[in-house]
């Protein structure tokens, strides 16, 4: 059997993606439903991603995304939730955008624990929300944090080599496809960053556009949440405690049916 190289495959799923979400041949209204969301709960198994002085960015991040994914079933259940691992399990970040596009989400959520430099865990608190930007080249720090994960990763040259920002097929399939979804992206960060703040009265740094490689290769709207730094020892406090977690998932949802409200009526 012939192996299609992955950026072929994105190419051909994305344009699929972009042409049924567009309603190209379709009535001048097509029926759009939003029925599907995948939850990423970042790193696990062998990625340990940041630590604070007790914690693990792996931990938290997966029980926030088990909660969310328990909330979503009581409060959204004509909505199909999808886990990218409900276990402490290493999983390549290929294969976390592959499970959402090979399941036609509508919606993709990584969540994450933010660390700052040693030195300045104080300094740093708040809630940081991260969708995919093609265009921005200069603002790396974050995207390498996030996307240093692939050299655990056996064989991860061959796996990504066709990501790079500077190549001309890269760009267009971006342009093309990810316009729409940016644009949705920064929509349903800004509607979760309004929870966080006017809800939960966190601090946040507000929505942002890095090269994230978890997002680049989702052929959908989707977002990075930053939940906190787990180095600051408030915040560290915050995301292991129970009512932390609860607000995180909770408003995560509520942002979910708001944004849900606002694609359907457009």
């Amino acid at each position: 059997m012939t192996k299609i190289n992955p950026g072929l495959k994105f190419f051909i799923s994305a344009l699929f993606l972009f042409f049924s979400f567009s309603g190209f041949g379709q009535s001048s209204k097509p029926s759009f439903k939003f029925k599907t969301i995948v939850i990423d709960a970042g790193h696990g198994g062998k990625d340990p991603g940041a630590h604070g002085a007790y914690s693990l960015e792996k931990n938290i991040a997966l029980s926030i995304a088990k909660k969310v994914q328990v909330l979503l079933n009581q409060k959204m259940d004509d909505v199909n939730v999808i886990m990218t691992r409900s276990t402490d399990k290493f999983i390549p970040l290929n294969q976390r955008s592959e499970i959402a596009n090979e399941n036609n989400a509508n919606l993709f959520i990584s969540i994450h624990c933010n660390s700052s430099p040693e030195g300045t865990a104080n300094a740093h608190k708040g809630v940081l929300l991260l969708v995919y930007g093609f265009h921005r080249q200069q603002e790396q720090m974050e995207a390498l944090r996030e996307n240093a994960s692939i050299y655990i990763e056996k064989d991860y040259k061959k796996t990504y080599a066709d990501y790079d920002q500077n190549n001309p097929a890269a760009f267009i399939i971006l342009n093309t496809v990810m316009h729409k979804y940016r644009e949705q992206s920064i929509l349903f960060g800004k509607l979760l960053n309004k929870e966080f703040v006017e809800n939960d009265g966190r601090k946040s740094s507000g929505v942002k556009e890095q090269g994230v490689l978890v997002l680049a290769h989702s052929a959908m709207p989707a977002v990075l949440v930053e939940t906190g730094y787990i180095n600051n020892p408030e915040e560290e406090q915050y995301l292991n405690s129970e009512t932390g977690q609860d607000e995180i998932a909770n408003s995560i949802v509520r942002a979910i049916k708001a944004y849900r409200q606002q694609i359907s009526v457009q």
